[in-house]
């Protein structure tokens, strides 16, 4: 789940020990396993809240508990946002039809630690231009997470992000950013997606961060629905999200939030 400034939890960036990312794994591969299993129930002619009711199941029978539930009065345990909704849509009878792009953002508690990481999925055949956005989108994760190196500035990974997709024609999300994590879902440093090479805190080995590209196909511009939540792009362009919850090491980037 992103966070928009400021941070609501925590006010300093908080390392890990070896032992604390361990057991931050195990949180983060929960959430990668519900994911997994999202992406074949997310068909044409399921709704949203169906989504959401088998994200809970998974979620009980791992024994964790939701990230997100009841967060700041977020209602449900999955963030499932279609087409122009950017983040923080809330399940629904929404259905979900051939073509749509569906983008999933889940976090659990587990053993006192968070996990969280999003994905976004074609719902049956998409355009070709869909495509691009969730192929560019998913490319800037990565390229970002390769910055997350020890003696690296934090910038250097928001403007892995923003050279990538402004290259490609697609802009950045500004209003909401990626964030440590560990014993708080939100936790310092805020890690904008746009940002100048060298700029920002040094990295460090125990870093903890979730890093989140938002990407959409029109203008940055985003807008609150009336429920408070769903973001959505201000043209109604379509709009994609990915997340990994990543330590930085002595080795390099570690994915926790990886299968």
């Amino acid at each position: 789940m992103s966070s928009s400034p400021p941070l609501p939890e925590g006010d300093r960036i908080i390392l890990k020990s070896s032992q604390e990312i361990e057991k931050m794994r195990r949180s983060n591969q929960i959430v990668a396993e519900v994911l997994e299993e999202m992406k074949a129930a997310a068909q044409p002619g399921v709704t949203t809240g169906e989504l959401g009711e088998l994200a809970e199941a998974l979620l009980a029978k791992r024994k964790a508990r939701s990230a997100f539930k009841g967060y700041n009065g977020f209602p449900a345990a999955l963030c499932t946002s279609v087409n122009e909704e950017v983040v923080h849509g809330i399940p629904s009878d929404r259905v979900l039809k051939e073509g749509d792009i569906l983008s999933l953002d889940f976090g659990v508690i587990f053993d006192d630690f968070y996990g969280d990481a999003a994905i976004t999925l074609p719902i049956g055949r998409i355009s070709p231009e869909a495509e691009r956005l969730l192929r560019v989108t998913e490319e800037a994760l990565y390229l970002a997470i390769e910055e997350a190196r020890p003696e690296n500035r934090l910038q250097n990974i928001s403007a892995a992000i923003q050279k990538h997709v402004e290259e490609r024609g697609f802009s950045v999300v500004r209003e909401f950013v990626g964030h440590g994590i560990g014993k708080h879902l939100h936790e310092k440093p805020q890690i904008p997606n746009f940002g100048i090479s060298g700029r920002g805190v040094r990295l460090k080995p125990g870093m903890t961060l979730a890093i989140e590209p938002m990407i959409n196909a029109g203008s940055y511009e985003v807008m609150l629905l009336q429920d408070g939540w769903t973001a959505v792009t201000k043209d109604r362009s379509l709009s994609a999200h990915f997340e990994h919850s990543v330590a930085v090491t002595e080795n390099g980037p570690d994915i926790l939030s990886k299968l």
